[in-house]
């Protein structure tokens, strides 16, 4: 009850689930795009579960903390720079980020065709496996983002009970926000590339990261945001443009 009546507690709660909400961009998009591959029908749990595994993934990472700091402790030294646990993570993330949103990019500029009329043709068992298949990505990628976030987290509070419940906060707003986010990016297949351009740049950022290169991930959102802006008023234009050309009633 002391905890509650804190001010410093509520300040620490809201800065740490704005924080995660941030962090968590990369993510919704990341899940968004993987379920825009699987069925309609099967789109909305594909979310539910790559979001619910996130939550999961990172209370777990929470209660582990004395393991979780010992990831940053040097392992070995590549051309005199040190390789922790954490760098090993961020790498192998970063090299998958950089392979999946390089596939899916190469899916959906050259092989668009292809991946509908097999999407059409798909049987059961092959839907099953795709789902599976596509939780288990989201999974892989979940870990590795966040890890960061966790760290970042014993950094700004003390309490657990504090990062536990801004966790869930964060999950809260983003399965709310996922859905639409990801039906607003299977509208628009420009805004679609842009987004795997998007997951490019973080898989960059995750391998310079482990590298011991930092680059504030700042700079990153605010090349997406103005990219995003741009295409905005193409999306707009080109509404215009068919609007004037529809043949009046």
């Amino acid at each position: 009850m002391e905890l509650l009546l804190d001010p410093n507690t509520w300040i620490a709660f809201f800065m740490l689930a704005a924080l995660e909400i941030v962090l968590g961009i990369d993510n919704i998009i990341f899940i968004s795009i993987l379920v825009g591959r699987l069925p309609p029908e099967r789109r909305d749990a594909g979310r539910r579960l790559g979001l619910m595994f996130a939550m999961v993934s990172r209370i777990a990472l929470l209660l582990s903390l004395a393991w979780v700091m010992t990831l940053t402790k040097p392992l070995f030294t590549v051309l005199e720079h040190a390789i922790s646990g954490r760098d090993l993570i961020l790498l192998g993330g970063g090299l998958f980020l950089l392979y999946k949103a390089s596939h899916e990019i190469f899916m959906e500029v050259e092989a668009k065709e292809t991946k509908e009329e097999s999407a059409g043709t798909q049987t059961a068992a092959a839907g099953t496996s795709l789902f599976w298949r596509t939780i288990v990505q989201i999974g892989i990628v979940d870990i590795v983002f966040s890890l960061d976030s966790v760290i970042t987290a014993v950094g700004m509070v003390n309490q657990i009970s504090v990062m536990i419940a801004a966790v869930m906060a964060s999950v809260g707003v983003m399965l709310f926000a996922a859905k639409p986010i990801g039906e607003f990016v299977d509208r628009h297949p420009s805004i679609k590339v842009l987004a795997l351009a998007f997951l490019t740049m973080v898989g960059t950022l995750l391998i310079a990261e482990a590298f011991g290169v930092h680059v504030p991930k700042g700079y990153v959102y605010t090349a997406m945001l103005f990219s995003l802006g741009v295409e905005s008023l193409n999306i707009r234009a080109r509404g215009k443009r068919l609007a004037a050309k529809a043949p009046t009633p």
